[in-house]
C-alpha cells in the first residue's frame, strides 16, 4: 500500500489516509479480502499517531470499505459497485466544494463560478 501524506495540508491526516485507501480499493489496487497493515505498523511507517490510523480505519469501516476482525486485522470488504460509484461521486462533490470555497475566497460571484464551469465543460 502506497500512502503519501501532506502534513502542511488543511485536510486532516486521517482524512488523507482514508481517501487514499478508498481510492486504492476503488481502483482495485487493494483487493477484496486483502489485509491492511496493522494500525501500529502503518502508524510507524507513516510516522503518525496510531490513534490517527485507528480513526481512519474506523471511518472506513463505517463507510463499508473495510471490516475489522478482532485479533486478526482489518480487511478490504467485498466491492459493491453501487457503493463504489457513490463513493466516487462523493469524492467529486468534495472536490467541487473545495473549488467553490477557493473561488469565493478570491471574490468570485455565483454567476462567475457557473460561467467558469460552463466554459470548462465546453472545452472538454
Amino acid at each position: 500500500m502506497h500512502i503519501i501524506l501532506n502534513h502542511s495540508s488543511m485536510i486532516p491526516i486521517y482524512e488523507q489516509l482514508m481517501e487514499q485507501i478508498k481510492s486504492q480499493i476503488l481502483e482495485s489496487l487493494l483487493k477484496e479480502g486483502e489485509a491492511l497493515p496493522s494500525v501500529r505498523a502503518l502508524a510507524g511507517d507513516l510516522r503518525i499517531s496510531a490513534l490517527t490510523v485507528k480513526k481512519a480505519y474506523d471511518r472506513l469501516e463505517e463507510e463499508g470499505f473495510v471490516t475489522t476482525v478482532h485479533g486478526k486485522g482489518t480487511f478490504v470488504t467485498a466491492s459493491d459497485k453501487q457503493l463504489a460509484a457513490e463513493a466516487r461521486r462523493k469524492a467529486v462533490e468534495d472536490e467541487f466544494d473545495r473549488a467553490i470555497d477557493r473561488a469565493r475566497a478570491v471574490g468570485m460571484s455565483r454567476e462567475e463560478i457557473l460561467d467558469t464551469v460552463q466554459l470548462l465543460l465546453e472545452e472538454k
